[in-house]
């Protein structure tokens, strides 16, 4: 007869024991590996998120200044388009208004033994005197300073616009003489009217942008009558000086628009008396109707200056 076998009570308990402590570990391990785990994932999102952000930082940083350096680029291309007096060519023949100005404000027409010779012409474009000038001046390699006024452009139509387009591409200075040449305008009572004063100064600079583009400016000007001759100028002065502008007067002549009507050899003559002993000379002469002895002059007068040392500069 067979023995019933014995079933250990005791044994069992503590496999179930073991088995709730195992799981139960298990459960604490899980748990733990959860939060843990749940813990990471958040830091790691974080940290993607963190890095997602810098690096949209450094693209809008790099597109500022992509955009920046477009915007200087833009302004440097429009800069080179810019002509200021003369043509980019015409830059090599030219020298600093303002220092000019200043030179010839002072009464101080020396220059460390370097000679420099300023022809400047009033009062054109004419269809008349201002051909014959041009083409001395081509004929002796030579350029100088042209200060036009308005009406006399407008009054010589498209002859007259075309001449300045000639002189400007050849290498001549433009600069700015006024629109009327009216004293009783721009100078009542022999006094500065600075509104009027600039109003028609800037309806000659509209007319030089028509003909020579809208890259075109001049911050030159001669003072109709001269800058000495009328009282508040003081205001000119300061809006010249505001706008970074210079008004040249002259410190020698050849007298075409003194007194009696003279001949070439007298004007030749008194250019050169005016001229004696200055390092520096600017000298006046007029391309307007009626000059025609002054174009006869100018090749003696050249000669004149080329003989005694002379730079011929256009003032700009």
């Amino acid at each position: 007869m067979k023995r019933k076998k014995r079933i250990n009570f005791s044994s069992k308990k503590k496999k179930n024991i073991i088995n709730i402590k195992y799981i139960g570990l298990i459960i604490i391990i899980v748990a733990f590996i959860s939060i843990i785990g749940f813990k990471g994932v958040t830091a790691t999102t974080a940290f993607i998120e963190e890095k997602r952000q810098e690096r949209i930082e450094m693209q809008k940083k790099a597109e500022i200044e992509r955009l920046e350096e477009e915007r200087k680029r833009k302004e440097e291309e429009e800069a080179k388009k810019k002509m200021v007096g003369v043509t980019h060519e015409g830059k090599q023949y030219t020298y600093d208004a303002r220092k000019i100005w200043e030179k010839l404000s002072n009464y101080n027409y020396s220059n460390d033994g370097n000679k420099m010779v300023f022809l400047t012409f009033d009062d054109g474009s004419s269809t008349t005197v201002t051909p014959e000038i041009l083409k001395v001046l081509k004929e002796n390699d030579v350029r100088a300073t042209f200060f036009v006024t308005g009406e006399n452009i407008e009054r010589g139509g498209q002859k007259a616009k075309d001449l300045i387009k000639e002189s400007f591409e050849y290498g001549n200075a433009i600069a700015n003489h006024s629109y009327s040449h009216n004293y009783k305008y721009l100078y009542p009572n022999r006094t500065l009217n600075l509104d009027n004063f600039i109003q028609d100064f800037n309806k000659t600079d509209e007319l030089l942008k028509d003909i020579l583009g809208p890259y075109f400016s001049t911050r030159v000007i001669r003072c109709p009558g001269g800058h000495m001759s009328w009282k508040e100028m003081d205001k000119l002065d300061n809006y010249l000086n505001e706008n970074n502008m210079a008004s040249i007067d002259w410190n020698a002549l050849n007298a075409d628009a003194e007194g009696r009507k003279k001949n070439a050899n007298e004007l030749v003559d008194y250019a050169i008396k005016t001229s004696q002993g200055k390092e520096i000379v600017v000298l006046l002469m007029h391309d307007t109707y009626g000059k025609e002895e002054t174009a006869k002059a100018l090749p003696e007068i050249i000669k004149y200056f080329k003989e005694n040392g002379y730079e011929f500069k256009t003032l700009s």
